[in-house]
């Protein structure tokens, strides 16, 4: 699925939600980013807040580094959580960088890959559906999630093909793809009122 040229592509920021130490999200989002740049009509750009330097807290007047994170997040056409599932929930460094900044991720898609024990991070998911409706963003329907303790990924952190995860990946990035081109031609055809 094509929905934009080759001199425009889709610009899709594929987040990294967990800043723990042994975390799995980096092998998950490399796996999942991997699917994503097989399409010449996507421009990738890795996300890890681990190497995104946010304020501890949110600040009265922006400062530098939290203009270079609302400008990155603005300059997305989509968006792709890669996030765990802690205690029932998603990360709260996940939460505190989403929440820093605002009309950046207003009328744009985000679809989500979760990973986790039974739950598969399906929990994680559900509670960011509700955030980023707040934050007038279209989610997806269809998501990516996995098991990481059944033997669907293997020694290296990559998700093995018999888990169902690769055509789970391909239908999400057909909807993202369709989602993130036609609102970034209902954006520039009309500014978004929040």
């Amino acid at each position: 699925m094509a929905t934009a040229g080759a001199r425009d592509p889709l610009r899709v920021a594929v987040i990294i939600g967990s800043t723990r130490e042994g975390r799995a999200g980096t092998a998950v989002a490399r796996w999942f980013a991997t699917h994503a740049r097989r399409r010449d009509a996507l421009d990738v750009d890795t996300v890890d807040l681990v190497d995104v330097p946010l304020p501890a807290r949110h600040p009265e007047t922006a400062t530098s580094e939290l203009d270079a994170w609302a400008a990155r997040i603005g300059r997305a056409d989509a968006f792709v959580i890669v996030t765990p599932e802690y205690n029932h929930g998603y990360p709260a460094g996940l939460k505190h960088a989403i929440d820093l900044v605002d009309r950046e991720w207003h009328a744009k898609p985000v679809g989500f890959v979760s990973y986790g024990g039974v739950g598969q991070g399906l929990r994680a998911v559900e509670g960011l559906r509700l955030v980023f409706a707040e934050l007038h963003a279209v989610t997806l329907r269809d998501s990516v999630s996995v098991n990481l303790f059944d033997g669907g990924v293997d020694e290296h952190g990559w998700i093995r093909e018999h888990t169902g995860a690769g055509a789970a990946a391909e239908t999400l990035l057909d909807r993202l793809e369709w989602w993130a081109g036609a609102l970034r031609t209902a954006r520039a055809a009309e500014t978004y009122a929040a």
